[in-house]
């Protein structure tokens, strides 16, 4: 038996900004009553809502699980998606899951503790409750992991941005400062310097090479050394950082590269684990490494988003989610289904 299908309206207005604010929880299911859903999907954002509208337009029946809490809440715009630049994450996501259900597809509220069982029987525990599935497309993405600076957090996807595809025309002019903590940071400041002619590098945990120095010094980006100590901000606005020294330096934007966590612990008891990708030995980010289509080793599992790929943007997710649901349509067809 299914969970009761929620009203997504009535979530979109009395969630106050959280978008599964009225989701129910999931219901218990007895793993011998066989598969519940052809296909579940494991988070609501842009990749798993792109795989479950492309799964219930194929009449396969699909729930979505989601607690709410997208890696791009913070921010208030979304950038770089055709036809819809600037819309905010919570109204993305609520077209999303109106389309979803205008497909027949369903949701829960809830947070995946484990996936267990073989394809054609999974089994997923969400808080004191199980649902079962025959497939499962992991679309969780990832959790960002900032530096430990005082006042950084607060700033996080307001005026302390990670990606200048996503923020970048938005700080166009600005006075940008780039905090150095990994290989790409001299990167990094040099693609800041292509939106304005006021960028600092500072140099703080990963001081450039002398040929980085040069190449940034021709193309007049200033190198601050000394570790930043503390970001400030006034009138709820970013205002400047302190080096280690006392020295002030004041920005409008500070650019920096948080480690990508995908979230994919629940995975475990299918052997499916994290892996690092790092850069000249630095850690960049852990992802569930994959084949075509977010295909793994567990027959029956793709993963879509960034918990395979950390820094794909909305549309690389979307991308992705429809990639994952496409190859599983085609299992469909080779299993001999039929329409429902």
């Amino acid at each position: 038996m299914h969970p009761e299908p929620f009203d997504l309206h009535q979530t979109a207005s009395e969630g106050h900004g959280d978008p599964t604010a009225s989701l129910p929880p999931a219901e218990t299911v007895r793993p011998d009553d066989g598969p519940t859903y052809d296909v579940a999907v494991i988070g609501g954002g842009t990749a798993g809502l792109s795989a479950a509208v492309a799964l219930s337009r194929f009449r396969r029946s699909v729930v979505v699980i989601d607690d709410g809490t997208p890696r791009n809440a913070p921010a208030g715009h979304i950038h770089n998606l055709l036809s819809r630049d600037g819309v905010s994450p919570e109204e993305l996501y609520r077209l999303g899951r109106d389309e979803v259900d205008g497909f027949g597809g369903e949701f829960v509220r809830g947070t995946v503790d484990a996936v267990r069982g073989e394809l054609g029987a999974f089994t997923l525990d969400v808080a004191d409750e199980r649902l079962t599935a025959g497939r499962v497309i992991v679309a969780t993405g990832g959790w960002d992991e900032l530096p430990q600076l005082p006042g950084l957090a607060e700033r996080w996807g307001k005026d302390v941005i990670h990606c200048g595809f996503c923020h970048g025309y938005e700080v166009r002019d600005q006075r940008v400062g780039v905090l150095a903590t990994s290989p790409m940071a001299a990167h990094q400041a040099m693609m800041f310097r292509l939106l304005s002619p006021h960028v600092t590098l500072l140099a703080h945990t990963t001081a450039p090479s002398s040929e980085q120095h040069e190449d940034l010094a021709r193309r007049g980006i200033a190198v601050a050394s000394g570790t930043v100590t503390e970001v400030l901000s006034e009138s709820d606005h970013l205002s400047g950082v302190v080096l280690e020294d006392g020295t002030r330096i004041e920005l409008d934007a500070l650019v920096v590269a948080p480690v990508v966590h995908a979230r994919a612990d629940f995975l475990a008891p299918l052997g499916l684990q994290p892996t690092e990708f790092a850069v000249d030995g630095h850690t960049m980010a852990t992802q569930i490494e994959t084949g075509p289509s977010g295909s793994t080793d567990v027959p029956g599992v793709r993963i879509a988003g960034n918990a395979s790929e950390p820094m794909g943007q909305v549309v690389n997710a979307a991308a992705s989610g429809l990639a994952a649901a496409s190859a599983m349509v085609g299992e469909f067809v080779l299993a001999g289904a039929s329409a429902q």
